[in-house]
């Protein structure tokens, strides 16, 4: 965890010329994004798995980075004092609801976290619908051909296409996980709240890339056989 605390605290210490002392704030966004840039690899090659849990591993090898932030600013000396505009960053909402109010300086700052964090989960669960029932749609017409022909794609039996069903459904399902966040950012620390907006934001912005990029690659080839 030190080496955790240092890099942390170096950040800060080379932000704080501009961002004076929400330095450390904006230094746990920057760590965040250096993090999930040295995973984006892993989440392209999860993405291409085409299953709606193929981004497992890449959420569970970020659930230590969230202990060690827990951690850090929780015990750390040399990082508790440190603030986001009135809120400190080892304090907590039940803390600023205590010292001020919803609305109080600490108040407004949770406020404005939570609205970053519920934005991204509504965006990601509309996306993931929208994802679902596109693919619900394009499977369609072959599951009907299969079932009228009385075979499945591959040689597999029927139960293929329940599978694909579920996998759909799960597919919806998966985004409505995000607001989870909005609990989990509401009892621990602003740092590991900001921790929590930061690589949720990078994960609908990620995948939505991804996803661009993917649609692309259809018209892409049209174009060139037609030339």
């Amino acid at each position: 965890m030190s080496v955790f605390i240092r890099v942390v605290a170096e950040l800060g210490r080379f932000l704080e010329p501009a961002l004076a002392e929400s330095a450390t704030a904006a230094a746990i966004v920057l760590f965040t994004v250096l993090v999930r840039l040295a995973l984006h690899p892993l989440n392209r090659a999860a993405y291409k798995g085409a299953t709606p849990a193929a981004g497992c591993l890449p959420v569970l090898l970020q659930l230590p980075v969230f202990f060690l932030m827990y951690q850090a600013f929780t015990t750390s000396e040399e990082l508790l004092g440190h603030r986001l505009f009135a809120a400190p960053l080892g304090g907590t909402w039940a803390g600023a609801l205590g010292d001020g109010g919803l609305f109080g300086a600490q108040g407004r700052v949770y406020l404005a976290l939570f609205a970053v964090i519920a934005a991204v989960a509504a965006w990601s669960t509309v996306r993931g619908r929208r994802a679902a029932a596109a693919a619900a749609a394009a499977s369609a017409p072959a599951v009907r051909a299969k079932a009228a022909a009385g075979r499945s794609a591959a040689g597999m039996p029927e139960l293929t296409a329940e599978q694909q069903e579920a996998m759909r459904r799960l597919g919806g399902v998966l985004p409505l996980l995000s607001f989870g966040t909005l609990v989990t950012a509401a009892v621990v620390p602003l740092a590991a709240g900001l921790y929590l907006a930061a690589t949720t934001s990078w994960s609908v912005a990620e995948r939505a890339w991804l996803e661009h990029r993917r649609d692309r690659r259809p018209a892409a080839a049209g174009s060139a056989a037609a030339g």
